[in-house]
């Protein structure tokens, strides 16, 4: 199991959180997501062999998001 967190470009409305949050969750080895408004973050925990950080980034900036960085540990 890994853990990515995504810093995103300013998220400007609560849909926007939820919109973000469904698609990871619905990502093939998402375990939990969260997406925390205020700081513009999404942290997802998920099972490496299925995924990887590159992945749900691509998630994230296929709905249209900007993810200016992304760590994982």
């Amino acid at each position: 199991m890994a853990k990515a967190i995504m810093q995103l470009g300013t998220l400007t409305c609560p849909s926007c959180m939820t919109k973000i949050e469904k698609a990871v969750a619905n990502h093939p080895g998402v375990t939990n997501v969260k997406v925390l408004f205020n700081a513009s973050k999404v942290k997802a925990d998920f099972d490496d062999s299925t995924t990887d950080a590159d992945q749900l980034k691509q998630v994230v900036t296929g709905l249209g998001y900007d993810v200016e960085s992304v760590k994982v540990k």
